[in-house]
């Protein structure tokens, strides 16, 4: 049975891609997969980390669940979790991996604001 951590309500997730070694290393599929990481508020994020634990412990996987900007229901599996406690509430860290074909980077546009300064001469 293959285990998951659905987004029941709220906005779709926020994905930032992820330039760290051990994140890269981690995929061993025939395709090419991107890893991301989001953030999530929840009620009790030590108990759906524990759940991602156990699903590994388990040599299963689990995934998270969720509709994108288009409404449309996806899956990404889910490599690492951790929980952070802030004076909000709890935050779950997801680290996932995302369909190379179906991803889009959006390029920060403040280094474009830099040059605003610097007048061509």
């Amino acid at each position: 049975m293959e285990d998951k951590i659905t987004i029941i309500e709220g906005p779709p997730p926020v994905f930032e891609h992820v330039n760290d070694g051990w994140a890269m290393g981690l995929n061993e599929s025939p395709n090419l997969s991107v890893p991301a990481l989001t953030r999530l508020r929840t009620f009790n994020g030590p108990a759906l980390v524990q759940r991602c634990y156990t699903a590994w412990h388990n040599k299963a996987s689990i995934h998270l669940h969720y509709r994108n900007d288009m409404g449309l229901e996806q899956t990404a599996p889910i490599l690492a979790a951790r929980n952070v406690e802030t004076s909000e509430g709890h935050v779950l860290l997801l680290w996932v991996y995302l369909d190379s074909e179906k991803v889009e980077f959006e390029i920060d546009s403040e280094d474009d604001d830099l040059s605003d300064d610097f007048p061509n001469e």
